[in-house]
C-alpha cells in the first residue's frame, strides 16, 4: 500500500465533510434530525482521497438525548457490509467522535450512521484528517497504554511488553497483539460502546432505579421457605463474596442458601464459606471429600434443601434484591405453580450489566431449539425431588437436562414466567455467559439431553445441532406424506406467478401435493396462455375462476372447499421457493397434533427479513419480528436461527390442516377482506389451544406487494384503517400482551429494542 503523509499533502491534513441523508432520517425545522428507525444512514461526500492511500482520522461532532454510538460502514466496491464497520470513540470532547482507518485506492464511499435506536439528534462538524502511519501508531499506543493505566494496573508492563513484540513483529504486528490481549483481559468491553449496551444503561435508570420494594408480612398468604442450591469450586475471593451478599441482601426474608463446596483446592473459599456461615444462619454449608463435578455437587446441596421451592444460582452469579420477593408473589398469584423462570442480563468483571434477556412466555418449540428459561430458574422441591435432581454425565447442560425431566411431570400452565430481570450472569473469559463457543461440550450435552427427552414420548424424533452453537434441530418424521393443497390466489401478474410456481415445481422434494391457482378475473391474454400449459402439462395443477371483487379471505376460503388435501397452504402468488426441503418442514410441523399454523422465513429481495413470525401490539396490531434484519443476522438471542412458538405467521406462506382451519372459520371475509386476516385466523387457532409455530428451515424470497400494490389511496386507506378497528376491538388484551413477547421491549418498532416507558 502507497502511504500518504499529511506532510506530503498539507492541503488535505482536514477537509470538512458533507452528510446526505439516505434512509432512516427525517430534518426537523429546528435544525435537528429524527431517526425514524434503528438504521438511520448519512452517505458521506467530499475529497475523498481516491489518489490517496494511508491513516486517517474522521470526526463528527453529533448530541442527542440518547447515548450514541456512531458508525463509519466502508464500500471497496462490494457495497456497505457489517464486516467493514468502524465504530467511532467519543473523545474529550463532550459530543466530539472520531475514528481512525486506513483507507486505499478501492474506495467507493463511506455511509455515516449516527445511531441504533430511533431518536433525535443533531450533527455538525464532520472532517477527515489525514496522517502519517507513524502518527497512527504513536496514537494508538498511547491509547492502549491509557486503557491500561484506567484499570488500575501496571501502567509500565505494557511498555515492557510492547517492546519484545515490537522487536518480533513490528510497529503494527505489536499493535494488533497488544488490542488482542486488551479484549481478551476485559471480554465485556466488546459490549461498553454497543447501542444495546447504551439503551439498556438508560432502561435501567427508568425502569429500576428507586422501585425496590420492600417485604411486607401482610402482604402475602403464603410465604414460602425458599432454598437457594449453589455449588462451589475454587470459586475468585472477589465473586464469590459478591453472590453471598446478593443473597444476604433479599428483601423476602424466608429462603435458605445451601452450599455444597465440591473439596476446593483453594483455601480461601473454605474461609469465606465458614465466615459467611457464622454471619447468618439461614446459610448451609457442607464440604466434600472428593471433587464429583457440578451435577454431584448440586445434588449434595440439594440434600441440606427444606424449602418448599428450590432456586438454583451458580456461585459466581448475583441475584437482583428483589429476586425472591418477586418469586413469592408469582407463587402467590399462581398458586399451582411448578416451575418458574425470570428474565436475566450478563454482568462483567466490573459489575456492569449488560446484554438483558428480556424472554418469551412459555415456548414449548423454543425451549427444544435451546435453554432460554437458564436463570433464575425456581422449582417445586417436590417435582425437582421426583425428576431426580441433577443428573451426572450431563455436565455443562446440566440444568437444561432437569428442566426437561421437570416439564415431563407438570402441564403448561404450571410453567409461569416473571417479567423481570432477577438474575445477574457472570460473564469472564472462558464461561458460557461470555460466549456459548467457550465451552463446547455443553452443547454435546444438550443433544444427549434432548434425546434421552424424546426417546420417552416418540423414537422417531431426531435431534441434531442447529444452526448456532447450543441451538437444536428437532426432527418429526413423517410416516406418510398427506396430500397438501396449496391455494395461490391470483389475477393477472403472469411475472411473479410464473416465478412463484416454477420455484415450487423445481424446487419441492415433496412429492404429495396440489396446486390450486385461484383466477380472480384474469384478463391478460399472457396469464391466460400460462393457465392452460400448466393444467396441461400438469395433472395436480389445478385452475379454478373466482369472479367476484378481490378478497383475500373469501378467494382462500372458496379454494379450500374444493382443496382435496388433507393440509392447506396459503400461498401468495409473489413468493417465490428458496429451499428444496421446505414443504417436507412446514408439513411435518403441520401434522403434529397440538400444533396449528405453521410459518415460514421470507425474505425481500435485498435480503433483508421480510417475515420472521408475527408480534401482536406492534403498531398496534401486528408487526413482523426481526423486520430489516440481514439475512445472515442471528436475531434477538438467536431468534432468526431457531424454531419456536409465535402468536400468529404470516398467510403469505402458511401451512395449516385443513379440519383445524375449518374448525375456526377459515378467514374472516366479512371484516378483515385484505389485512390481518390471517393474523386473526392464527388467534383463533390459538385460542383453541393450539400452538403455531415458525421455523427458520423454511425460506422463501417475498416480493411483498407486487402483485396488489400499496395502500396508497384513499379507499384503501379507510378499509385499512377500519380493518385495523375491528382487530383491536376483537382481540384488544392479547394484541396488548403477546405471550411470546415481553412487555419490556418495544411495541414501537420491530427490532426487539427496549421499550422506554415500562
Amino acid at each position: 500500500m502507497r502511504l500518504i503523509t499529511a506532510f506530503s499533502y498539507p492541503f488535505l491534513q482536514k477537509k470538512k465533510l458533507k452528510a446526505v441523508p439516505l434512509r432512516g432520517v427525517e430534518q426537523l425545522q429546528d435544525g435537528y434530525w429524527q431517526a425514524t428507525d434503528h438504521d438511520p444512514q448519512f452517505k458521506l461526500k467530499g475529497v475523498f482521497p481516491r489518489l490517496l492511500s494511508g491513516w486517517v482520522s474522521i470526526h463528527v461532532h453529533v448530541v442527542s438525548e440518547r447515548k450514541l454510538n456512531p458508525k463509519l460502514y466502508l464500500d471497496f466496491g462490494e457495497g456497505y457490509s457489517e464486516s467493514l464497520t468502524v465504530c467511532m470513540q467519543p473523545t474529550h470532547t463532550k459530543g466530539e467522535y472520531q475514528a481512525q482507518l486506513v483507507l486505499n485506492e478501492s474506495l467507493k464511499g463511506i455511509r455515516f450512521d449516527p445511531a441504533e435506536v430511533p431518536c433525535r439528534f443533531y450533527f455538525s462538524d464532520i472532517s477527515l484528517s489525514v496522517h502519517s502511519e507513524l502518527l497512527h501508531i504513536y496514537q494508538q499506543l498511547v491509547t492502549l497504554m491509557m486503557r491500561d493505566y484506567r484499570e488500575l494496573k501496571d501502567p509500565f508492563a505494557i511498555v515492557r511488553k510492547s517492546h519484545v513484540r515490537y522487536k518480533k513483529h513490528g510497529w503494527v504486528g505489536m499493535l494488533e497483539r497488544l488490542e488482542k490481549e486488551y479484549k481478551a483481559l476485559h471480554p465485556s468491553k466488546t459490549y461498553r460502546n454497543t447501542p444495546r449496551y447504551l439503551e439498556y444503561m438508560h432502561w435501567i435508570e427508568q425502569n429500576e432505579q428507586n422501585r425496590l420494594e420492600s417485604f411486607s408480612e401482610e402482604q402475602f398468604l403464603r410465604k414460602p421457605l425458599i432454598s437457594i442450591v449453589m455449588a462451589t469450586y475454587n470459586t475468585p475471593e472477589k465473586y464469590l463474596k459478591k453472590a453471598l451478599d446478593s443473597v444476604l441482601a433479599q428483601t423476602y426474608p424466608y429462603w435458605e442458601l445451601c452450599i455444597s463446596d465440591d473439596a476446593s483446592t483453594h483455601n480461601k473459599v473454605r474461609k469465606i464459606l465458614k465466615a459467611y456461615a457464622k454471619k447468618d444462619r439461614r446459610i448451609k454449608i457442607v464440604f466434600r471429600e472428593e471433587n464429583g463435578h457440578i451435577s454431584a455437587a448440586s445434588n449434595t446441596a440439594l440434600s441440606l434443601a427444606a424449602g418448599e421451592y428450590i432456586a438454583l444460582m451458580d456461585h459466581d452469579d448475583m441475584l437482583a434484591p428483589n429476586a425472591l420477593l418477586e418469586v413469592v408473589k408469582c407463587i402467590n398469584r399462581n398458586p399451582e405453580v411448578k416451575l418458574i423462570y425470570s428474565d436475566e442480563d450478563k454482568i462483567d468483571e466490573q459489575d456492569r450489566r449488560y446484554d438483558p434477556h428480556f424472554k418469551s412466555g412459555w415456548n414449548p418449540d423454543m425451549f427444544y431449539s435451546y435453554n432460554y428459561i437458564s436463570h433464575l430458574s425456581v422449582i417445586e422441591s417436590t417435582v425437582l425431588k421426583t425428576a431426580g435432581g441433577l443428573r451426572e454425565g450431563y455436565e455443562g447442560a446440566q440444568d437444561y437436562d432437569l428442566f426437561l425431566r421437570v416439564i415431563e411431570q407438570i402441564n403448561d400452565n404450571a410453567i409461569c414466567h416473571i417479567e423481570k430481570i432477577l438474575y445477574h450472569w457472570r460473564a469472564l473469559a472462558g464461561s458460557t455467559a461470555y460466549a456459548s463457543k467457550q465451552k463446547p461440550y455443553t452443547a454435546n450435552a444438550g443433544l444427549k439431553a434432548l434425546n434421552n427427552h424424546f426417546a420417552k414420548k416418540a423414537p422417531c424424533i431426531t435431534v441434531i445441532h442447529g444452526l448456532l452453537p447450543n441451538t437444536y434441530k428437532i426432527s418429526y418424521p413423517l410416516e406418510n406424506e398427506p396430500l397438501v393443497s396449496l391455494i395461490v390466489p391470483t389475477r393477472d401478474g403472469y411475472d411473479i406467478l410464473s416465478k412463484c410456481i416454477s420455484s415450487i415445481l423445481e424446487k419441492t422434494d415433496y412429492k404429495n401435493y396440489e396446486i390450486i391457482i385461484v383466477d380472480n378475473e384474469t384478463t391478460d391474454p399472457k396469464t391466460l396462455h400460462y393457465f392452460d400449459m400448466l393444467e396441461q402439462s400438469h395433472s395436480h395443477i389445478h385452475v379454478i375462476p373466482y369472479h367476484e371483487a378481490f378478497n383475500y379471505s373469501a378467494i382462500n376460503n372458496y379454494a379450500v372447499k374444493k382443496a382435496r388435501g388433507e393440509i392447506i397452504g396459503l400461498i401468495n402468488n409473489d413468493v417465490e421457493v428458496i429451499s428444496q426441503h421446505w414443504l417436507t418442514e412446514m408439513v411435518q410441523h403441520a401434522v403434529r397434533p397440538e400444533i396449528g399454523a405453521v410459518g415460514a422465513k421470507l425474505y425481500y429481495d435485498n435480503d433483508t427479513i421480510q417475515h420472521a413470525g408475527v408480534i401482536l401490539g406492534i403498531g398496534g396490531v401486528a408487526g413482523h419480528a426481526h423486520k430489516y434484519f440481514k439475512r445472515e443476522e442471528h436475531g434477538y438471542f438467536s431468534r432468526l436461527k431457531i424454531i419456536q412458538n409465535c402468536s400468529a405467521v404470516t398467510g403469505a406462506c402458511l401451512v395449516v390442516r385443513k379440519e383445524l382451519y375449518e374448525a375456526v372459520g377459515g378467514l374472516d371475509e366479512a371484516h378483515l377482506k385484505v389485512a390481518f386476516n390471517d393474523v386473526d385466523l392464527c388467534l383463533k387457532i390459538m385460542q383453541k389451544g393450539y400452538r403455531n409455530i415458525w421455523t427458520p428451515y423454511v425460506e422463501l424470497y417475498h416480493h411483498e406487494s407486487v402483485s396488489r400494490g400499496a395502500e396508497d389511496d384513499e379507499v384503501k386507506q379507510k378499509r385499512f384503517q377500519k380493518e385495523v378497528e375491528y382487530m383491536k376491538k376483537k382481540w384488544g388484551k392479547i394484541l396488548k400482551e403477546d405471550p411470546f413477547y415481553n412487555t419490556n421491549l418495544t411495541k414501537k418498532y420491530e427490532n426487539f429494542g427496549l421499550c422506554s416507558n415500562v
